[in-house]
């Protein structure tokens, strides 16, 4: 019994082949998406755990100077060596670009220390053969190489001209992998005046080895785990924006699902109705129907996977990247698939998949027969239903008005975008069938009521589709409010906040002699010396720094709220300027106290609070004055900036002092450099999200594209009746693909002012609780009318080739096909 009614049901899709693509097409790129960003958060987080690896090795321990930017001298290397620490292996790290704009990150290490590392570790033997290619060559992962257009053999142009290699491709966890390049440490030496080490990698040691090694060690050099392994939680608002995108675009893919499976039963009522007359029973019906979503849903989730994993491998060099430059993590290139991904793909397209296929199937199973038989359309149940979900919308804007009233969280954020979204898209279609049914009825010309009336009619097919695209064009408007506004405000905190025109990291002991030097020369307007220590606290790390008493500090501060007279106050009693994150943490404002571990201590006053886009910790400012100022001299690290005068000659002036005090290259940087790299690093940061969105609303318009394909060859005999009675083909070229532009421009029209709702939910609500940051939203016409007309065109020119099959075929051959 099962077999005849299986080929019954199934025989549909030979006369609709264009649905197998659309059923398929959605529950694919949904899973595709969400398994695409699972994979990468996983896989990060993976090599976080991992911690440092070099030429297959794990070096499970780091060696590091206690002041961000100093070094590591030589002459404590060699004495470890003499020790007897040979599992100790020294690291340089320099960052450079090539000559076509791509940021690089160069590892040098010893290769002879590695050697030997090797020959003490014979489980590491397969590490030795990069060893044998020569001190100048350049070992790349062929994951790095292919993102960045090399091939084996060739030397890569830096910036400057100068020229490094040859490379050579490797699998990416024969080297550690990532997003750096590795060579023998001789190479950045001879790019630049590094004195030193970086670091220094330690292999495995005993809790009696790991004690001695820090008996030898100075106190301003620190042994602790790699640092990788303490990147998970910095990382974890990153990786869970990501994560939303992902499940947004899941959504829209289910939306899509759910509409071509609506089709496709609605198509089948007369036949179904037929066999419910003939004797078929309900159960029989269900059990094949049933079947045939099983194999939809594996068929989904098998292809999202294979294309969720290849988005992930696409993906990934960006996201390494711009890992790398937020928070110095070093993410392995190579993905490789885990069962993991496809359990909780597997979980959500279930989940997924019962909310988009229960309804139809309910709705095609307990209507009566006889109506069913009758080719009774989906029409008829358009409008309840569209009712039905305005229904349910409300209470959902209802849920979001008590959501909202709530304490504010990420969660909250998350939650109430989802909301949005979700009521939005349920209001969409009712409120289109009621403009399009109001102007039909006021509108005196005949072709044009008609026009309306049927527009009306086929949001029962094309419905669910604009309900998608909306709600895609939702989203990238508000990402594109969010970015833009996020971009503006850093662009001009930083101009603010960077107001010398050139800064110095030198050594502590001539800091001090350096300024002096620099307040000497002519050029120079105003020289000031700035000091920064880290303490761990129960809110995390908190960075201390102190400021001085002149007017142009007070004006680089990007003040955010603070007491009458806060700057006295900061210099002359015991007070001090908050981050905003920190203060977030701690729940101040101005004139409140708060605590923090020794030696700070207990009654601090907040005399204001700051805006600060730039710092991945909290930060505290004191006062140069401050009784602490001699424990950060001790323990902490020194900046020293100069401000010129307008006729200074910068460059001549920086060389000077460099010669004078022996500076480094990487010791001196200035305005301009430090500005344009954050926007470069700004701009890389939310290109992964640039390019979700995009796919998202590429799976939207594909889905009403196919959505109006299929109904439009499901309605050929309608289609030829109209031709007989007058209707040039032209005209209906025109009616398909007017109605097509109507139903996409009111989606568009009404998702541009819920993208903007949502852009105040991710700055003000989102963006605050994930990072600590609070910022003006700032509006974007230009960039809405390109977004809007540019989806509308993509749209239009999705839907010629429809056009081009009314105009072209026959009424006669068309009706004999719809029989």
């Amino acid at each position: 019994m099962y077999v005849p009614v299986a080929k019954a049901l199934f025989g549909h899709y030979r006369r609709h082949p264009f649905q197998v693509l659309l059923v398929w097409l959605g529950l694919t790129l949904g899973v595709a998406l969400l398994v695409g960003v699972m994979s990468i958060n996983q896989h990060a987080q993976d090599s976080y755990q991992k911690g440092a690896s070099l030429f297959t090795n794990p070096f499970p321990y780091v060696l590091h100077h206690r002041e961000r930017g100093k070094r590591i001298d030589e002459p404590l290397y060699i004495s470890m060596r003499r020790a007897g620490f040979n599992q100790c292996v020294p690291v340089d790290i320099y960052r450079t670009s090539t000559q076509d704009g791509h940021d690089i990150q160069l590892m040098g290490v010893d290769t002879v220390a590695m050697f030997a590392f090797n020959v003490a570790n014979p489980d590491s033997a397969a590490a030795k053969q990069p060893l044998r290619d020569g001190f100048s060559t350049q070992w790349v992962s062929t994951e790095l190489a292919s993102h960045l257009g090399w091939v084996d053999g060739q030397k890569i142009r830096l910036q400057d001209g100068r020229e490094i290699g040859p490379i050579k491709l490797v699998e990416g966890g024969q080297i550690g992998s990532g997003t750096r390049i590795f060579g023998d440490m001789s190479v950045i030496r001879g790019l630049s005046d590094h004195d030193g080490f970086k670091l220094i990698y330690c292999g495995a040691m005993d809790k009696a080895e790991r004690d001695a090694l820090r008996d030898v060690l100075p106190s301003t050099i620190t042994l602790s785990r790699t640092e990788t392994a303490q990147l998970g939680p910095l990382t974890r608002a990153f990786h869970l924006n990501l994560f939303a995108m992902g499940l947004l675009a899941f959504v829209v893919g289910l939306f899509i699902f759910y509409q071509a499976i609506s089709l496709s039963m609605a198509q089948r009522q007369p036949l179904v109705g037929l066999m419910r007359e003939l004797g078929v029973g309900r159960k029989s019906l269900a059990w094949v129907v049933s079947l045939e979503m099983l194999v939809w849903l594996f068929m989904g989730l098998i292809g999202g996977n294979i294309a969720g994993l290849v988005l992930a491998q696409k993906l990934m060099p960006t996201v390494a990247t711009t890992l790398s430059d937020l928070y110095g993590a070093n993410v392995d290139l190579t993905l490789h698939w885990q069962w993991e991904w496809g359990f909780y793909s597997f979980l959500l397209g279930v989940c997924g998949f019962a909310l988009a296929s229960g309804w139809p199937l309910y709705r095609l199973l307990t209507t009566p027969p006889a109506r069913l038989s009758k080719r009774m359309s989906l029409v008829s149940f358009s409008g309840r239903e569209f009712s039905w979900q305005a229904i349910v919308a409300s209470i959902l804007i209802v849920i979001a008005l008590l959501v909202y009233s709530a304490p504010q969280s990420q969660a909250q954020g998350f939650t109430l975008i989802a909301l949005i979204l979700i009521s939005g898209g349920l209001l969409l279609p009712f409120m289109m069938w009621k403009c399009f049914l109001l102007l039909s009825d006021k509108i005196k010309i005949a072709r044009l009521r008609w026009f309306l009336s049927d527009a009306s009619a086929s949001l029962s097919y094309r419905g669910i589709a604009a309900m998608a695209f909306m709600m895609a064009i939702a989203t990238n408007i508000g990402m594109e409010t969010m970015v833009g506004s996020f971009r503006t405000t850093t662009e001009s905190w930083l101009q603010q906040r960077l107001a010398a025109d050139i800064y110095v990291k030198p050594e502590k002991e001539v800091a001090q002699q350096l300024s002096d030097w620099l307040e000497n020369q002519e050029e120079v307007k105003r020289s000031l010396v700035q000091w920064r220590h880290e303490i761990d606290t129960a809110q995390g790390i908190v960075e201390i720094h102190s400021i001085g008493t002149s007017a142009e500090e007070r004006e680089a501060l990007a003040i955010k709220v603070a007491a009458p007279d806060y700057w006295n106050h900061l210099h002359q009693g015991k007070s001090m300027m908050l981050s905003e994150s920190l203060a977030l943490k701690f729940d101040a404002q101005p004139g409140d106290s708060i605590s923090l571990p020794a030696p700070l201590g207990d009654g601090w006053k907040v005399a204001g609070i700051y805006f600060d886009y730039g710092n991945p910790y909290s930060q505290v400012i004191i006062s140069n004055r401050s009784s602490l100022i001699p424990w950060i001299q001790d323990s902490g690290r020194v900046g020293v900036a100069a401000l010129f005068n307008q006729d200074a000659d910068e460059s001549v002036l920086v060389d000077q002092m460099r010669k004078q005090f022996n500076l480094q290259e990487t010791q001196v940087s200035n305005q301009r450099d430090i500005l344009a790299t954050a926007m470069r690093i700004f701009d890389r940061t939310f290109l992964v999200t640039d390019t979700l969105c995009t796919l998202t609303l590429i799976i939207a318009i594909c889905g009403l594209f196919f959505s109006t394909l299929a109904t439009e060859l499901s309605r050929q005999r309608q289609y030829a009746l109209l031709r007989y009675m007058g209707i040039s083909g032209r005209e209906l070229a025109f009616l398909g693909g007017g109605q097509l532009m109507l139903i996409g421009l009111f989606s568009a029209l009404f998702a541009l002012p819920l993208g903007l709702i949502i852009a105040e939910v991710l700055i003000n609500i989102v963006l605050k609780y994930s990072f600590g940051w609070t910022m003006s939203v700032s509006y974007f016409p230009t960039s809405y009318l390109i977004t809007l007309g540019g989806s509308l065109l993509t749209l239009l020119l999705a839907g010629c080739w429809p056009v081009w099959r009314l105009i072209k075929r026959s009424a006669i051959l068309s009706l004999r096909e719809a029989q």
